[in-house]
């Protein structure tokens, strides 16, 4: 079927991009998955396994905002303004970006400026 060969696809792409993209403590892994109708976003460090921030289109942060929709352009900037802000919170000013086997266009590439516009050195 071709759905489940596009997942594959693209989990195929990531573990590849895994190889070179290793969250720190003081650098964490932004990795980003997007569904047909949501969009998440996580800051991971690799070096203890564990998420020390997690936002996603389904938080009722991003609802008191507006957005409308979860997955859309509009939403992913919503998200990656709101992963900046809760990144600052706890000390984090720089990450990898991780885009999770996904081309780097449309709503992940929205949710990436987003957040360095919010101050995170992505």
């Amino acid at each position: 079927m071709l759905t489940t060969h596009k997942v594959e696809a693209r989990q195929k792409r990531h573990r590849r991009l895994r190889v070179r993209v290793i969250g720190t403590a003081e650098r964490p892994r932004l990795a980003v998955f997007r569904s047909l109708n949501h969009i998440y976003a996580q800051l991971i460090d690799d070096g203890v396994g564990r998420t020390l921030v997690a936002v996603d289109s389904r938080a009722p942060e991003f609802k008191s905002r507006g957005a409308a929709s979860g997955g859309n352009v509009a939403a992913a900037k919503v998200v990656g303004e709101l992963l900046a802000q809760r990144a600052k919170a706890h000390g984090i000013t720089a990450a990898v970006f991780d885009r999770g086997g996904y081309q780097y266009h449309g709503r992940v590439k929205a949710l990436a400026e987003a957040a360095r516009a919010g101050g995170l050195k992505v």
